[in-house]
């Protein structure tokens, strides 16, 4: 690589924090005690299953733009009968419904994005809100010097808008910012805006052997962690 970026943007949602673990813990610990118990991975993997869908509405123009946190609920609604969970109150729905809010980082995320923090501006430019990204950063210790993403664009990742906005927050052109994520989709649809990318392995998203070990396509960097990333990039 001829130089360092200047910006780093990341996935969030298997890049940097372990969605499935959180999400199960949380459901376990929320619908437990009211007399449920199920499945809490699969629970987990139904929710996150209706991601792209819900956000396809928005980036199909099918309905306005709204939150992740308004399509997780949605999303959530759909999904309760199919586990046999019926009339929880709103306020234990609601407090359902907030567990992304309260997921953990992979074991290298903090300690990753301190040190690519002596080196370049950090932000997340995720699907998720920003009370979520303050939530979880703020539970992690994640050092952004922004919150960037889907909320600021007023769309979802992959439509460009996303990306560019990100680049435009920080005064800073394409090239000179990279897109960090686990996902080669994720990667693919910003190089296509002209970001650079860093492919991270998080082959066990969504249990073991699930995720993307490498890259599916051509990437500027492929690293094992962020902690791995930081060592390329001199950090």
């Amino acid at each position: 690589m001829s130089s360092s970026p200047k910006a780093l943007f990341f996935d969030v949602f298997g890049t940097v924090v372990d969605w499935r673990s959180g999400v199960a813990r949380e459901a376990k610990s929320i619908l437990e005690p009211v007399g449920y118990k199920l499945d809490w991975l699969a629970f987990a993997d139904a929710w996150r299953d209706q991601y792209q869908p819900a956000m396809e509405e928005v980036r199909g123009g099918r309905i306005p733009f709204c939150k992740l946190d308004v399509l997780h609920r949605h999303n959530l609604e759909r999904i309760l009968p199919r586990f046999g969970i019926s009339g929880l109150a709103e306020d234990v729905a609601r407090h359902l419904n907030l567990a992304w809010h309260r997921l953990d980082g992979w074991p290298d995320a903090a300690a990753g994005l301190a040190r690519l923090k002596q080196r370049c501006l950090l932000a997340p430019v995720s699907n998720g809100n920003i009370s979520l990204m303050v939530d979880v950063a703020r539970r992690n210790n994640f050092p952004w010097d922004a919150i960037l993403g889907a909320e600021t664009a007023g769309d979802y990742k992959p439509k460009p808008r996303v990306y560019l906005a990100a680049c435009d927050a920080f005064d800073l052109l394409p090239g000179d910012c990279m897109m960090v994520a686990a996902h080669t989709n994720d990667l693919l649809a910003a190089a296509k805006c002209g970001l650079r990318t860093a492919h991270i392995a998080r082959p066990n998203e969504r249990g073991p052997g699930t995720g993307e070990a490498a890259p599916k396509a051509a990437v500027d960097l492929a690293a094992s962690s962020l902690e791995d990333l930081a060592a390329k990039l001199g950090a």
